[in-house]
């Protein structure tokens, strides 16, 4: 059965979840303009200009790693659409510095003999070229800790270098695109939270600390950068020509991967780095285990930007009309990573941010607060871009002192987790924002369009570090970031991260939905009479 053909169903499973709720509190909920409704979701589906916003952003600019020329392009052109629909105060809002930006200009890889291949991959973000085509032995010389280095030393100098071990590859099974049901979106819902947008299938164990796996080797955390810096400057020093991951999940031809180098002009760099399919990785190795001696050629052109090393977040408002200093934000983050163009991470967040904008821009509804929409930077890095802004914004994290911006910020709302769409919302544990969010969801509009539930309406949980997504920058400093649970599809499987990040893997109907959704709570937040309840204000983490 369809969605629209489960009206009936979602509404029994969602209300299991909101019964103690709506008992308790049944006035608490908002009246809502179902007239306004209409015309938003008549702006968002036969008037929809989401699917062109995400191809200029992911076909024209993509990828946008943070701080590269194509990221600078595409929020030139982002300001400019946001200008065009009529939006003020449009600006890039910089902060920093963040480092280099980076980009891919040119990749080949082949294997030449025993018998010619191309090899399929990308390079690893923040390494250098290979200043021409280059070609040379593969030397298989896992590096599993520290203590591996005095084993190759002396052994890598003008090699190829494969640095991990062969990745075990099992034959998929289970279908791996995939939406929620009802019923699991109501489990979901009287859990308390979103769960995952799906797991990615096979994906490996977390890393021992200390131990260098193609998962440090990508990662943002700093154990990640310790393992990058470790083996960058090793396999530099030792003259390796060339470091050949197998990316850390994916097969068939899809690559997971990101980092290689550091975008900090003062951490070392190391030689240039390429993530190809795990079968072809997985052949080398074995035609080194069986005595032969494989030559691969590589010729890789990067781009680094060192003009400016400030990062920046992309801003625009509609100004409100009788409380314009208190303000209800929509976004997403702005940057992506190089495998693919960002499609769905996070070009799909941004163009539903954009296009809830231009929905309300374009009906010309009066509302009492002040609509900012803003595009983050950084935030594939750390949320960098966002906690910059909350900071400076609304207040320190270790001494929370308020800025007068604190009190006026009324919710922001996030939208990251890929095509899917809008299955749920969350309430952050307050049960009186769980019953106003379930009133805005209550018309048959919203629920016939998938968003069928209101998660962790009981139970409060501080957001004890930011992570994950732009929203817990906001919850961090206890100010409500509210996040969207999306159905998974391919998200955990084949996009994220990955050179499947591409525009043929967004699902148009739900960006549309995701589009109208996130304008029709914008227009809630922005009219009602009160501002939202607040999640409770954390303590200073330095007294």
């Amino acid at each position: 059965m369809t969605l629209l053909r489960l009206k009936h169903a979602a509404v029994a499973a969602v209300a299991l979840f909101l019964l103690p709720i709506a008992r308790a509190q049944e006035q608490a909920g908002d009246k809502v303009d179902l007239a306004t409704l209409t015309q938003i979701k008549t702006e968002a589906y036969d008037h929809s200009q989401v699917m062109e916003t995400l191809y200029n952003l992911s076909e024209v600019y993509g990828p946008r790693v943070n701080n590269s020329r194509n990221h600078r392009a595409a929020a030139e052109w982002a300001m400019k659409q946001m200008k065009d629909w009529g939006l003020k105060n449009v600006h890039l809002e910089k902060w920093g510095p963040f480092g280099y930006g980076w980009q891919i200009k040119k990749y080949y890889g082949a294997l030449e003999s025993p018998a010619y291949a191309p090899l399929i991959g990308f390079p690893l973000a923040w390494t250098p070229g290979t200043n021409g085509p280059v070609t040379a032995d593969a030397v298989w010389a896992p590096l599993h800790s520290k203590e591996d280095f005095a084993k190759y030393k002396g052994k890598l100098k003008g090699k190829i270098v494969l640095i991990f071990d062969p990745r075990e590859l099992k034959m998929h099974t289970e279908v791996e695109a995939k939406r929620l049901t009802d019923e699991e979106v109501a489990a979901r819902a009287n859990g308390g939270g979103f769960g995952g947008p799906g797991g990615r299938p096979g994906a490996p164990a977390a890393p021992k600390p200390g131990e260098y796996t193609p998962t440090t080797l990508s990662t943002a955390a700093p154990i990640g950068m310790v393992n990058r810096n470790e083996v960058n400057t090793f396999l530099k020093e030792e003259g390796a020509l060339v470091a050949i991951t197998p990316g850390y999940n994916g097969d068939g031809g899809t690559i997971f991967a990101s980092y290689g180098g550091s975008e900090k002009p003062t951490d070392p760099v190391g030689p240039p780095m390429a993530a190809i399919t795990p079968e072809q990785y997985n052949r080398i190795v074995r035609l080194i285990q069986h005595g032969n001696t494989p030559k691969l050629t590589f010729d890789i052109q990067v781009e680094y930007q060192k003009d400016d090393l400030m990062g920046f977040n992309v801003i625009g408002e509609i100004p409100g009309t009788t409380k314009p200093d208190e303000v209800v934000m929509v976004g997403g983050h702005f940057d992506s990573w190089q495998g693919g163009t960002g499609a769905t991470d996070n070009g799909t967040g941004s163009s539903v941010a954009m296009e809830a904008v231009r929905i309300l821009a374009t009906l010309h509804k009066p509302m009492a607060r002040t609509v900012r929409v803003a595009l983050w930077g950084g935030e594939e890095e750390g949320l960098y871009g966002s906690l910059a802004y909350v900071q400076s914004h609304f207040a320190p994290r270790d001494t929370m002192k308020q800025t007068p911006e604190y009190p006026k910020l009324d919710v922001y709302f996030n939208d990251d987790s890929g095509s899917g769409k809008f299955r749920g919302v969350s309430a952050l544990g307050d049960p009186k924002l769980a019953a106003i969010f379930s009133s805005w969801i209550a018309p048959a509009t919203i629920k016939d369009s998938g968003l069928i539930a209101v998660t962790g309406g009981t139970t409060f949980r501080p957001t004890t570090a930011p992570g994950g997504t732009d929203s817990t920058s906001f919850s961090w400093i206890g100010l409500d970031g509210i996040g969207f649970m999306q159905d998974g599809l391919e998200y955990g499987s084949r996009t994220h991260h990955s050179n499947m990040d591409l525009y043929d893997r967004v699902q148009k109907d739900d960006v549309m939905q995701g589009s109208m959704i996130e304008a029709w709570f914008a227009y809630n937040a922005a009219t009602r009479k009160q501002m939202l309840p607040k999640i409770p204000t954390p303590e200073p983490t330095t007294k």
